[in-house]
């Protein structure tokens, strides 16, 4: 299966176990599903992400965001995090669009077409220019978010985070 194969879209209650089985592969080096707790029930967690969704009942350290699992085929291959607005927080270390693969499907252009996507549905959401953050080390994702059009932010210069992070805009 191609990139052109790969679908964004909405958790599923049968999704459970392998987006439990991503969180473990990633493990502290990555949050793949956003508040997700070994003890968080199933349903409260797809609840949650749809009201995040919605907007309604959010967490006052969260903002209102979509976030869609990326399959190919039918087997899941990453995820994507698209925040329809920014706090404080995300506009310093996070940015609007935050997209993850497993380790077993990178190379094959999947963090592009997620990317891709991602900045579509932002757009619905009337971001017109989206922040995107990487870890200065991260090269791949480096090349993902500058072959879409990333250009590095001209005011801020530097970076606090460890490791450090360099912040881009796509417009």
């Amino acid at each position: 299966m191609g990139v052109s194969e790969l679908r964004l879209r909405p958790l599923r209650p049968e999704d459970e176990p392998a987006v439990r089985a991503a969180q473990a592969e990633f493990g502290d080096a990555f949050e793949f599903a956003i508040d997700l707790r070994p003890d968080t029930e199933w349903t409260a967690y797809v609840a949650l992400i749809e009201r995040m969704h919605a907007g309604v009942d959010v967490p006052v350290d969260r903002v209102p965001g979509t976030f869609l699992l990326a399959e190919v085929d039918g087997e899941l291959v990453g995820r994507a995090s698209v925040r329809h607005v920014l706090n404080d927080w995300l506009l310093a270390h996070g940015g609007h669009i935050g997209y993850g693969v497993l380790p077993a499907h990178r190379g094959r252009g999947y963090a592009r077409e997620i990317l891709r996507q991602s900045l579509v549905i932002a757009r619905a959401h009337g971001v017109d220019a989206a922040l995107l953050t990487a870890d200065d080390g991260n090269r791949a994702s480096i090349a993902v978010i500058e072959g879409a059009g990333g250009r590095l932010d001209p005011d801020w210069p530097h970076s606090d985070d460890d490791p450090p992070r360099r912040r881009y805009w796509i417009r």
